[in-house]
């Protein structure tokens, strides 16, 4: 048999089975509860978890020679989930790969990428899942519209050489779409989920969510399609919803013709977080599991701010209203996970992921250990990856994150962070740091 070359080198790629660690004293917050578990012993065999016990407990025979680490007492969080991300809008791999980098020495060690020029992206998922470059695991989103959104420009970068709304990773949708073929198409560029955007109605939605879940795959929407209202979106059964403010349509008493047309919202009416259509809607959302992905946040970004002082002003209300609606959706029972929609500057140490945690504790009122269970474990389900990730438990991926401070006391404590761990490799916040000075 002819010998293949030995490709591209792998220096970030999983240890193989069989490789173990013992890391000892962690404070950890597995993710499940809402406390810590002090003295705690993590094993690590290869990618994944082998045990979680006591610091006194006995070890599996596998752990006997094992090199340990001594965390001595240090706070131990699972491995945090962006699940909003879009990392090749345009396409730009040397930007894309340093996100990525910053992104898994601040503790991240997944994102959602909810639909992009998948051309690259999918690359960019085999590279970090391979350990080709830095980065966390990439589960991303192939996405269907109706053919009116096809002239937006982002549809024209993310998809240059081709037609958009004519290729697997950017379908026109109409009424006359054969969605078997549609879905397996999109379901060929080895997308986690379809993601529906706009301009579809209420039976197209629920049609392309049946279709998806037949062939076995997600669906991510956003909260209001247009002219499908959020109530309508939620009934068609997607798994999560994106936007916190694009909620604010249920029931607005406008029409909601087109994505471009949106009517205005009446932020009064909100402002109160006593919505009772957005009551009724929470409910139903709690009912049928629906995560909301609230990229609450997103309008404290200096794109959306912008320089003038009408668009500050729509910035302000905006971030008003997102805080309003998700601590309400919050107080509801509504499964939170923790997006962005935005990347901090490449000279700031850390993402935009913490800003959005330090949102929702500080705008919203959300404990500390709820926020980390929305970056976490609703992140893990938001991205249709419980069973690998989002707490540290046995069997899971070894995907977690070491401070220095409590990040349960404060969640800027994330800041603290010394240590990733994801899939059992090891990336030292400190190598992060010395590489960028």
């Amino acid at each position: 048999m002819t010998e293949l070359p030995p490709g591209a080198p792998t220096p970030w790629a999983a240890p193989p089975a069989g490789t173990v660690t013992v890391y000892r004293g962690a404070t950890l917050f597995d993710g499940t509860g809402d406390r810590h578990r002090p003295g705690t012993t993590i094993v690590t065999d290869g990618a994944r978890i082998r045990t979680v016990t006591g610091d006194g407990d006995p070890l599996p025979g596998i752990a006997a020679d094992a090199p340990r680490v001594d965390l001595d007492g240090r706070f131990v969080v699972p491995g945090l989930i962006d699940t909003h991300q879009h990392l090749a809008t345009p396409p730009d791999r040397p930007v894309a790969e340093a996100v990525l980098r910053r992104l898994v020495h601040s503790g991240v060690t997944a994102v959602r990428d909810m639909a992009d020029d998948l051309r690259q992206i999918g690359d960019l998922a085999r590279a970090t899942l391979v350990g080709e470059i830095p980065g966390p695991d990439i589960r991303y989103a192939a996405l269907m519209a109706g053919p009116s959104f096809f002239d937006d420009p982002r549809t024209h970068e993310v998809s240059r050489g081709a037609v958009p709304g004519a290729v697997p990773w950017m379908q026109a949708v109409t009424p006359e779409t054969d969605l078997t073929i549609a879905v397996a198409l999109a379901r060929g560029t080895h997308a986690t989920a379809i993601k529906v955007y706009a301009d579809l109605d209420a039976a197209t939605v629920a049609a392309v969510t049946a279709e998806a879940h037949r062939q076995g795959i997600a669906v991510w929407a956003h909260a209001t399609v247009f002219p499908a209202a959020p109530g309508e979106v939620v009934a068609a059964g997607v798994d999560s919803v994106s936007h916190v403010t694009l909620l604010a349509f249920e029931n607005s008493g406008a029409p909601l013709s087109s994505y471009k047309t949106k009517p205005p919202v009446d932020h009064d009416r909100f402002a109160a977080g006593d919505d009772p259509e957005l009551a009724a809607l929470f409910a139903e959302m709690r009912r049928r599991g629906t995560v909301l992905d609230a990229t609450a946040s997103m309008w404290t970004s200096d794109e959306l701010r912008g320089d003038t002082a009408e668009s500050a002003d729509r910035a302000r209300r905006s971030t008003e209203l997102a805080a309003a609606v998700t601590a309400q959706a919050y107080r509801a029972g509504v499964a939170l996970s923790t997006g962005t929609d935005f990347e901090t500057g490449p000279r700031d140490p850390f993402p935009a992921l913490f800003g959005e945690l330090a949102f929702l504790a500080g705008r919203c009122g959300i404990p500390a250990a709820e926020v980390l269970r929305s970056a976490t474990l609703i992140g893990a389900r938001a991205a249709g990856a419980e069973a690998d990730m989002g707490s540290v438990e046995a069997g899971k991926l070894a995907n977690f994150a070491v401070l220095d401070e409590d990040p349960l006391k404060d969640v800027s404590h994330l800041r603290t962070l010394t240590l990733t761990v994801k899939r059992g490799h090891r990336f030292d916040r400190a190598d992060f740091e010395k590489d960028t000075a």
